[in-house]
């Protein structure tokens, strides 16, 4: 199945919103005071928008470092020609190669563990993904920004140990017909053990059940567990992205 880049594109970036944003023609800069690389990055929508790009660039630097964040593109099929020679022209390098995967949602997932589905605004999902994750204060504080600021019907979805404590839980978000999935995370000390398939099972049947016919996820191409259990489930590669800095 072939899909389309800017459809996947819109799903994944309106799925997991910036703080704000501002547009250059088709250039797109997002900042969420640096929580995660995507929500803080530039990229291009239109492969054809690549004129007088060095200009461009350079107004973009020094709109992040307005913004007081390190500049950074996001790098996908839709970047054209003249965006790249601009980046190359200044020296900026690659790093961190991710993958977007898609797949039909045609059918239903087995349940595998017992589920609570909730509001992904909710305190006890959003504490119990920020201990999941490790994450420290600040960052849980964005997180909640992030999700609050999600336009679509969304859901958290988060699994339980036998004693109460929180074991795997994920993000889920029917964007536009398109389910797409952000935070899937096992504690540390369960992983290996099936609860990265099972909170993926409840969170792609639960899209299905408001009605995506589509799904997508990305994920960083080094985390060869993550890619293989996707894939495992069904997904494909649809393109791959990278990030670009200065040097």
């Amino acid at each position: 199945m072939t899909y389309s880049i800017a459809r996947l594109e819109a799903a994944t970036i309106s799925s997991w919103p910036s703080i704000t944003s501002a547009l250059d023609g088709m250039w797109l800069a997002r900042f969420a005071r640096g929580y995660t690389k995507r929500a803080n990055s530039v990229q291009c929508l239109d492969p054809a928008d690549d004129g007088e790009a060095e200009a461009r660039l350079a107004r973009m630097v020094d709109l992040f470092l307005l913004n007081d964040r390190e500049p950074l593109f996001r790098i996908t099929p839709l970047a054209g020609p003249g965006v790249l020679a601009a980046l190359d022209a200044e020296g900026w390098e690659s790093f961190e190669e991710s993958r977007v995967l898609a797949m039909p949602l045609e059918a239903d997932f087995a349940e595998l563990a017992p589920v609570r589905f909730s509001d992904a605004t909710d305190r006890n999902w959003l504490e119990a993904v920020a201990a999941l994750a490790g994450l420290d204060r600040r960052s849980q504080e964005l997180l909640d920004l992030i999700v609050s600021h999600i336009a679509h019907r969304q859901a958290g979805i988060l699994i339980r140990d036998a004693a109460g404590e929180a074991a795997a839980a994920a993000l889920a978000v029917d964007a536009a017909g398109i389910g797409v999935y952000h935070s899937v995370v096992v504690r540390s000390d369960l992983r290996g053990r099936g609860l990265g398939r099972a909170v993926m099972h409840a969170a792609l049947n639960w899209t299905r059940s408001v009605g995506a016919t589509e799904a997508a996820i990305q994920v960083v191409s080094a985390n060869t567990p993550a890619v293989n259990l996707y894939t495992s489930l069904g997904f494909k590669e649809a393109y791959r992205y990278q990030y670009r800095r200065p040097r």
